[in-house]
């Protein structure tokens, strides 16, 4: 079974340039490159970091806008598929964020994948006005205006977190931007992926094959086709590709080093290797 390997970097001001990244992946036969979003990090620590040390890395501060830098890779690739990994929407105006999706999908030629969180930090969050316990609520409603902002000539939407009139917004994406949600599985998460997602991005994919008979149940449960499964950020080796291979996945995203190219390149170099194997 042919499986697609794609690359994700914690990109920021300090390392490889995500467009210079972008090429270098397509060059060597990657099919896709995914890019994180922090729109900015607060000082304060009540919310611990992620990573389970006391200090929460540099990185997560100084990444560029996935947009804008996605954008940039566009300009000078051809075939790689464009992702955020992940994007934050309920921190976004959805008017705004759908115009620039649609935008980086028209200019790529229909490369853009949204690949969405929920978010972790609870400052972060509050600086944007987001309500922390009902985030989930206001992703949700996000992403459906901007499902209706995308296939609409006349778009309007009405719901608890957003709400406007019948509107003009082009460009229109080139087809469907496909909508990938990130997190824990669970019946909740999955219940999202059957509603308004297309596929689920489990971070570093441990756990896969457990979770695979409830997200089944909540796609059937919505009458829809088994959505995707797309590991995140695995570092690979043959066996662990191997077992996602058995397991139906078609897409697994590597992790490559946040640094500069003496760093990045060699890494992306031996994982052609995997390349031969699947794709």
């Amino acid at each position: 079974m042919r499986m697609r390997l794609g690359v994700t970097m914690f990109a920021t001001d300090r390392t490889m340039a995500p467009h210079d990244l972008a090429r270098a992946a397509e060059e060597r036969g990657f099919a896709s490159l995914y890019l994180p979003e922090h729109t900015h990090i607060p000082v304060s620590r009540r919310t611990p970091p992620p990573t389970g040390e006391d200090r929460l890395p540099d990185e997560y501060a100084r990444t560029p806008d996935p947009f804008v830098a996605l954008a940039a890779a566009a300009a000078v690739t051809e075939r790689i598929a464009l992702g955020t990994g992940v994007c934050l929407p309920a921190q976004r105006d959805p008017i705004v964020t759908a115009k620039a999706v649609a935008t980086l999908d028209r200019i790529s030629g229909g490369r853009a994948v949204l690949g969405v969180g929920y978010g972790w930090n609870v400052e972060e969050a509050e600086d944007h006005g987001v309500p922390w316990r009902r985030r989930r609520a206001v992703v949700r409603e996000h992403v459906l205006a901007m499902r209706e902002l995308w296939t609409r000539d006349e778009a309007s939407f009405k719901g608890e977190f957003v709400a406007f009139e019948p509107c003009w917004s082009w460009p229109k994406p080139v087809g469907r931007v496909p909508v990938l949600l990130g997190g824990a599985p669970g019946p909740t998460l999955f219940a999202h992926v059957a509603e308004y997602g297309d596929g689920w991005m489990p971070i570093g994919g441990a756990g896969v094959r457990e979770a695979l008979p409830t997200l089944r149940a909540a796609c059937e449960a919505a009458g829809r086709a088994m959505a995707r499964v797309v590991p995140f950020g695995t570092l690979p080796n043959a066996r662990k590709l191997d077992y996602y291979a058995s397991l139906g996945i078609d897409e697994v995203v590597l992790r490559v080093p946040a640094g500069g190219r003496d760093d990045v390149l060699p890494v992306l170099d031996e994982y052609t290797v995997y390349l031969d194997r699947w794709s």
